[in-house]
């Protein structure tokens, strides 16, 4: 009998549960391989590699005898395909120890982009149009505390130029 488990679930199993079975049905394999990538392949390899997906060759008109292993497909960033295509044998030993079996014979590298382009989330500025910053001034002239004035005159003027400028 399963135990109904005390306290909320951690964010990481539920986002498991839902994209385990997306993931074997499109690529064939599960969330955990992609997850522990970095420890197979190495912090040099880590960032600009992905795992893509597990070919399975087509199955067999016999029994169990008939298992062939899979391929792993990895994206790989252009300049360190040769590093990747250099430690394939050990990446798939790696590989199919964590899996636990002998589910991976090779590895078929696809060049593209992996790295995710960091975005900057800095809010564009613009300059204060004139009377703007008098208004902000007479907004916390009667704040007594000099640090507090300038600290809400500077926040005043911060959302100010985060707002588009008017007509």
């Amino acid at each position: 009998m399963k135990r109904a488990r005390r306290g909320p679930t951690p964010v990481g199993e539920m986002a498991s549960a839902i994209l385990d079975p997306v993931l074997r049905r499109k690529a064939g394999m599960t969330i955990g391989l992609v997850q522990a990538w970095g420890e197979i392949v190495g912090a040099r390899l880590e960032q600009v590699t992905r795992p893509e997906k597990l070919v399975w060759p087509p199955e067999g008109q016999g029994t169990e005898r008939d298992f062939r292993p899979a391929t792993l497909v990895v994206a790989c960033e252009g300049a360190a395909a040769l590093r990747l295509q250099h430690q394939a044998g050990e990446i798939v030993q790696r590989v199919n120890a964590y899996l636990g079996h002998h589910a991976v014979d090779r590895l078929r590298i696809v060049q593209k982009p992996v790295a995710v382009p960091v975005r900057d989330l800095k809010p564009k500025l613009r300059s204060l149009k004139p009377g703007e910053g008098e208004r902000v001034e007479a907004m916390v002239e009667r704040i007594e505390d000099p640090k507090l004035r300038a600290a809400l005159a500077a926040y005043g003027e911060s959302i100010l130029r985060r707002l588009p400028a008017k007509p």
